[in-house]
């Protein structure tokens, strides 16, 4: 279908097209501007950022409060293990969610309506913080790194996704074929399912990737060891000290280098921004190579199944 020029358009479209524009581009405003704040902030100097002065530009270049955190050997080690943590349950939460994926696209599987019911039970009724520990402490993953991997390891939401992608885009004249081969459910589903869910499987890794990333709440729970938290449980303690506690281990540990507590406080300010630039840099990255197949995943999840 061929656009419509704007002189072409009638009055009424025309005004409709100009507010409506007008709008978006508020709203995008909106959306992009503390991100943008935040990294010009994060490159200026802190007494430009306590007097107001960085707005649209980074004002006195400086790399002070990246140095800062750079120093800051307990960030540096839950990035590490952020970085572990998520690279191996992304793989797990994959194979386990296509292969229920496949299982429950099959229209011939018996008890497939009971089993969905159970899945669908979960995304509304859990049985809360306290029975959860317990469990985890009884399974023996409290203080263990496997507590932060398999914690959340399947999405149902997600699940679901997956299901409708291979019920409506792998033909099920496939399987028929593959069967009258002699192909069995295995060999089927690692050599003509799998290369054919690439896309899913792209999708999946945007989730779930984004979803373990950003996890602060597993690691404040389920972690004792300081050398097992990851990035995020880290940084919100690093934020919580910087906004209240003035005289805790992340100030202390700058004050160790500089001048005097005004001068790590000083310091701290810009510091906030640079931890934020660098905890969210591998998010916006992934979003950034995936982005096509992550529109492509929500219009998946928007068709019944």
């Amino acid at each position: 279908m061929k656009k419509r020029k704007f002189k072409d358009m009638s009055r009424s479209n025309q005004i409709f097209y100009i507010f409506n524009t007008i709008f978006w581009i508020v709203v995008m405003f909106c959306i992009l501007y503390p991100l943008y704040l935040v990294v010009i902030a994060s490159v200026s100097d802190p007494d430009a950022i306590v007097a107001g002065k960085v707005i649209w530009h980074p004002v006195d270049f400086s790399l002070i409060g990246y140095q800062s955190v750079l120093k800051y050997s307990e960030m540096l080690h839950s990035y590490l293990n952020s970085i572990i943590y998520t690279l191996v349950s992304v793989v797990i939460s994959i194979v386990v969610t296509l292969s229920a994926a496949y299982t429950l696209s099959r229209p011939k599987f018996i008890g497939k309506g009971l089993i969905s019911f159970f899945f669908l039970f979960t995304m509304f009724f859990n049985g809360g913080l306290i029975p959860t520990f317990l469990v985890m402490r009884d399974l023996g993953l409290y203080n263990s790194p496997l507590v932060i991997i398999l914690m959340g390891c399947v999405s149902v939401w997600n699940l679901m996704v997956a299901r409708t992608y291979i019920e409506t885009s792998i033909p099920h004249e496939l399987y028929e074929a593959a069967m009258l081969d002699g192909a069995t459910h295995f060999q089927y589903f690692f050599k003509i399912v799998v290369p054919l869910s690439k896309t899913i499987i792209a999708v999946l890794a945007v989730y779930y990737g984004v979803s373990k990333w950003n996890d602060y709440f597993t690691g404040l729970v389920y972690l004792r060891d300081r050398d097992l938290l990851p990035l995020q449980t880290v940084l919100r303690e690093i934020l919580a000290t910087l906004q209240v506690d003035k005289s805790g281990d992340y100030m202390q540990s700058i004050a160790d280098s500089a001048a005097d507590m005004n001068e790590a406080m000083r310091i701290a300010n810009v510091a906030k921004y640079c931890i934020i630039v660098v905890a969210t840099g591998p998010v916006v990255i992934l979003y950034a190579f995936m982005q096509k197949y992550f529109e492509k995943g929500v219009m998946i999840g928007s068709l019944k199944g």
